[in-house]
């Protein structure tokens, strides 16, 4: 059992993370490309669909109550994931960060577990990016042919599954972009990052305005928290605590800026300011838009791939329509490409610790990105993109990012116990109080998503520890090492496959 808890030396880590030249990643992103990545990344789905669909089947107005609680609870890991990035700035996110404290076991964990957040997470917003699509195309009089669909029985159930085609292409037109390099791909975030905030600001001016022109009337808030239904999870508080669990996933993003720790160009400085500043930017965004979307429009009527265009119409500005959907549609890009680029980052960190497949690793000699890894993942997420539904994908996002949370934030915890003498530039504020803030409240938004949720983590888990002790475990660097008592990062002798 020791062996499976072992941990990366962190000199080791240090020394990786100074590596240059062609097999290695290019430094190449400062302050405000990460910031913009991380925005990037936060406002997309969460703000463009989620929001209302959340409102819709679990919380109602009181959906202004679920992005606080969500907020929150990421606050507080964010301060804890902005100390790791200061303090060990590489590639892998919270994978790298269990392996420094947690051990290999937890590494693996967390690794796999963030395929659930970045991998499920990118293709939720393809499919909320198809149906911002179709409904833009239809507004200006054209179309997309419908999606094909077939029925056929599973497990004596009847399945109706639709193929959403436009996902699928949207997914491998992103990978593309990811493949040809990393700082085109800030260049394009930081573009379209700057539109779709605007977008939303656009939003927020004229919702406020309409509402105060007209005497803030129409009011759906009334009742601000509707009654429950007799079925935890939906409405009442119950529901708001669902609603949280739900929209979580709209917060996620600020934690992908961590996987590109190794191509900041003064990650110790600036990975804080981006993952921070993302944070806070964006919550206070949120608050605004699920208010008075909630004002503006009947709860019962958001339950559709394109809330906010829908209260942008009460207004009965035409030209404002257009350009929030053109804004959703462009803004939705970067939510792809940054949890695309956040997954294989993961892959190429787990594979360089020999306990994914070299291939993940491989740097293409041009581009400098992990190529292989990015096609990989792409294909993957375009298959789930094409076939799952939005509400399995959104939940599933959701609990993976909140395990990941809890693990950073333990090992933070753990970190100050068996190495305060570190040099922290950015320090987490009152530890252990905040690391535990943050485990509980992360833990209480797991409760409050679905029962059948849950269960797909628990079996997504057991398949990803049958790769670790069938794969990963035999060919981990770290494991060979302690095997041949030498250190983490020293040669090794090949292994057969």
């Amino acid at each position: 059992m020791a062996k499976l808890l072992a941990t990366k030396p962190l000199d080791t880590l240090l020394k990786e993370s100074q590596e240059t030249g062609e097999h290695s990643l290019k430094r190449a992103l400062g302050p405000i490309n990460l910031l913009t990545l991380g925005i990037g990344a936060i406002i997309g789905a969460g703000i463009f669909v989620i929001t209302g669909q959340a409102a819709a089947q679990f919380a109602g107005p009181a959906i202004l109550f679920s992005f606080i609680l969500a907020g929150i609870a990421c606050a507080f890991a964010g301060l804890c994931y902005a100390e790791f990035a200061s303090m060990i700035p590489i590639a892998g996110s919270a994978y790298t960060y269990s392996y420094a404290t947690l051990g290999e076991l937890v590494a693996w964990i967390i690794g796999w577990d963030l395929i659930l957040e970045y991998a499920f997470g990118a293709a939720t917003v393809a499919v909320g990016w198809s149906g911002h699509l179709r409904a833009f195309l239809k507004d200006i009089g054209l179309g997309l042919p419908p999606m094909p669909s077939s029925n056929f029985v599973l497990f004596g159930r009847n399945v109706h599954l639709t193929y959403d085609y436009v996902g699928f292409l949207v997914i491998m037109a992103i990978t593309t972009i990811l493949v040809i390099g990393i700082k085109e791909s800030a260049n394009f975030t930081t573009a379209i990052v700057i539109l779709k905030v605007a977008v939303v600001c656009i939003f927020i001016a004229l919702a406020g305005g309409f509402l105060m022109k007209h005497n803030w009337q129409p009011n759906h808030w009334h009742p601000f928290i509707p009654a429950n239904t007799g079925e935890n999870g939906h409405f009442g508080w119950s529901g708001v605590l669902r609603g949280a669990g739900v929209v979580f996933f709209a917060y996620i993003g600020f934690d992908a800026v961590s996987t590109a720790a190794q191509e900041a160009k003064n990650p110790k400085k600036d990975m804080p300011f981006g993952i921070l500043g993302s944070l806070i930017i964006c919550t206070v965004l949120y608050i605004l838009v699920s208010g008075l979307l909630t004002h503006l429009v009947p709860y019962q009527e958001l339950n559709v791939p394109d809330p906010v265009v829908v209260g942008i119409r009460v207004t009965g500005q035409q030209w404002a329509t257009f350009l929030v959907e053109l804004g959703a549609i462009a803004g939705l890009a970067t939510v792809m490409l940054v949890m695309l680029l956040g997954q294989s980052r993961v892959f190429y960190s787990m594979s360089r610790d020999g306990l994914l497949w070299p291939w993940a690793s491989k740097i293409h000699p041009r581009f400098r990105t992990p190529y292989i890894s990015s096609i990989v993942v792409g294909f993957f997420v375009a298959i789930l993109a094409t076939l799952v539904p939005l509400s399995v994908l959104d939940e599933m996002t959701s609990v993976g990012t909140l395990l990941a949370f809890v693990l950073v934030s333990a090992g933070v915890w753990v970190m100050r116990r068996t190495h305060p003498e570190l040099n922290r530039p950015f320090r987490t504020p009152m530890v252990p109080l905040v690391p535990i803030l943050a485990i509980l409240f992360s833990g209480v938004l797991i409760i409050g998503l679905s029962p059948m949720t849950q269960l797909r983590l628990v079996v997504w888990l057991i398949i990803g520890l049958a790769i670790y002790f069938g794969y990963g475990r035999k060919h981990s660097k770290v494991q060979n090492a302690l095997a041949n008592n030498r250190p983490a990062g020293a040669p090794q002798r090949s292994m057969a496959d």
